[in-house]
This record gives C-alpha cells, sequence and structure tokens, in this order.
C-alpha cells in the first residue's frame, strides 16, 4: 500500500512542498489507475429504468421486450419499465426530457434532432450502434407503383407523426419529386395499423423502416398478395436534399428477408442505423451493465428478433452523430481483445 510518510522521508532534505506535490502527483496515477482497472465502480445498478421503444408489432417494441428479459441476467437488481411511443422522433424527446433512461433511434433522427437544436440534444448519448433499418415501401400485388413517384395521386401510409418513418418517407417523396402533404394523400399511421388498412382497400402504399424482416409484414404476406417497392433510384437524389441524409445509405433487401413475396429477387432500397441512446445524466454503471446487457443478448433476442443478429461488437462503438456514454466506454474496454 502507497505511504504518503516513507515517500516523504525517503526523499531526505528534499523541501517540504516538493514533497507533497510529488506525492500528490502520484496519488493522481495510482487513482486513474483504480479508474481504468474498475472502470465501472463498486456500485451495482438497482430500481426501475425506463425504456422507450415504438408502436405495438413494430421491431423497437419486441425489441425492448426481449432485452427486458434478458436484462435481469446483467442486473438483476434493475427493473426495466417499457414505454411505447410513436418511434424514433419521440423517443429521442422522451430521452431528452428525462421521461425515458434508454431508448432506441434512428441515426438520422439523432442528426436532425440534434441540428434542429431540440431541448436536451446536446447531453445526448450513445451506448451502441445496433442493427440497421431498411424503408419498405409496400404495396397490394398487381399495382401499378414501380417507384416512389408513382405514388402521386394516392393514398399512402407514412407512419406517425413522430415516427422516423414519416421523416424518411417525407424525405424520400421529396426526392421522387413529390410534396408529401399535396402530391399525395398521406395517412399518418403505425405499423400497427397500416398493414390492416391495406388488406381493407383503405390504403395503396405504406412506407415501413424497421429491421428485416418485420413480423407485421410478414404476418400481411401470410393474408393478401403483396409486392415491395425498390427505392434504390432515389438514393443520390435523397443525399442532396439535407445535411442529415448522409446517414442514409443505399442497400438491398436480399431475397430471403420475405420469400413469398419476393420470389427470390433482391430488392434495392435505402438503409440507416439504429442507435442504442441515452443521455449525460444517466449513471454510468447503469449505462455500463445495459450495454453489456445489449452485447451479450444478441444471439438470444437474435432468435426472435432477426435484425438483433447484426448487433457486433467490432461496429457497436461507431455511434455518429453521437459521442459515447463514459460507461459505454468503460465497457468497450474492458473487453478490449
Amino acid at each position: 500500500m502507497f505511504s504518503f510518510r516513507r515517500f516523504a522521508h525517503s526523499l531526505g532534505a528534499r523541501p517540504r512542498r516538493s514533497v507533497v506535490r510529488a506525492a500528490a502527483a502520484v496519488a493522481v496515477v495510482l487513482g486513474l489507475l483504480a479508474w481504468w482497472l474498475v472502470p465501472g465502480g463498486s456500485s451495482s445498478p438497482s430500481g426501475t429504468v425506463s425504456f422507450a421503444t415504438g408502436v405495438p408489432t413494430g421491431v423497437y417494441a419486441r425489441y425492448g421486450s426481449l432485452l427486458k428479459e434478458r436484462l435481469h441476467r446483467e442486473m438483476p437488481d434493475v427493473d426495466l419499465r417499457l414505454l411505447p411511443s410513436q418511434g424514433s422522433v419521440q423517443n429521442l424527446d422522451m430521452v431528452s426530457s428525462g421521461k425515458a433512461s434508454f431508448t432506441i433511434a434512428a441515426a438520422d433522427a439523432v442528426a436532425t434532432f440534434r441540428d434542429d437544436k431540440e431541448p436536451g440534444a446536446k447531453q445526448l448519448r450513445a451506448c451502441a450502434r445496433l442493427y440497421d433499418d431498411y424503408i419498405q415501401l409496400v404495396v397490394p400485388a398487381g399495382s401499378s407503383v414501380r417507384s416512389a413517384k408513382d405514388l402521386k395521386g394516392l393514398r399512402v401510409g407514412v407512419g406517425q407523426e413522430r415516427s422516423g418513418v414519416n421523416l424518411i418517407a417525407g424525405r424520400l417523396l421529396r426526392a421522387a419529386g413529390l410534396d408529401p402533404d399535396k402530391d399525395v394523400r398521406p395517412v399518418r399511421a403505425g405499423i400497427d395499423r397500416m398493414p390492416d388498412l391495406l388488406e381493407k382497400g383503405k390504403l395503396d402504399a405504406f412506407f415501413w423502416s424497421g429491421g428485416l424482416p418485420t413480423t407485421a409484414i410478414e404476418r400481411l404476406a401470410g393474408k393478401t398478395n403483396i409486392q415491395l417497392v425498390q427505392l434504390g433510384d432515389l438514393v443520390e437524389k435523397l443525399h442532396a436534399l439535407d445535411p442529415e441524409t448522409r446517414y442514409y445509405r443505399a442497400a438491398v433487401m436480399p431475397p430471403d428477408a420475405y420469400p413469398a413475396v419476393q420470389q427470390g429477387e433482391p430488392v434495392k432500397t435505402v438503409a440507416v442505423a439504429n442507435l442504442l441512446v441515452t443521455t449525460d445524466r444517466t449513471d454510468t454503471a447503469l449505462t455500463e451493465g445495459m450495454t453489456r446487457a445489449v452485447l451479450n443478448s444478441r444471439d438470444q433476442i437474435g432468435d426472435k428478433v432477426h435484425a438483433a443478429q447484426k448487433v457486433d461488437l467490432r461496429t457497436a462503438i461507431y455511434t455518429a452523430p453521437l459521442p459515447l456514454h463514459t460507461g459505454a466506454s468503460h465497457y468497450y474496454r474492458s473487453v478490449k481483445p
């Protein structure tokens, strides 16, 4: 154990001020070493923690319910309370205002929230990059819609007002040369309602942004014939719209995403990363434990939510546009090879 008295005695006739300075420097070094070796501290997180998810039948909601089941193994004294929401935009509102401690949000929504200087935006932090959302434009089989520009004059589901779907649907329509409020008849409903509306003939098409496959679309395909419309022709025009659109990338839905729908054919589209989000107010040990739980539960959650299989330790730290929370950084350092 370090002793200030022995340290001072060993310095002989040095002035007392020098002794104090040197001893203080050693204490700082020892403190930093202890912080590095025990990054999460000795406290064990406990209590109720809120997690904003999304609409019923959506991937966010399913992911949250499965994470709740797994979290008990990592932090047995933490009770995860799931809060429904309209999606990414409302999720960010809930976390930044303190109504929720954690959430999932798409990177484009996070960038827009920060660039618009929404209240609490500067305090947002990330725990991990999760999986990519694929933008899916669904129409009935036999529809004449072959691209987004063909939606002119049609009844189009664009997601709820404060959802990430609504955000990107508007951008895609503008990239296609359409005014989202004038050139289509927008229906602001979530994934819990849009498939039923399409099946009943009350919608001509709907946009969805989610992991592959999305259960609600699988179920719809099991009841009625549908098609997936390509969106790959809009990528360049989309990138030219707003600074936040740089978070969209060209992507391909593989043929086995919805086998009954795609019949062996890939579909070109747009994808965007999802982030696990919190704020700098959240406890370090709690955030470290949450990050660990998410990475450790990948395979178990991935068995039921296939998109979660894409969560990867090698890419989880790439959380632009948000910096990592200190607790998340502690976790990644602890597992660094």
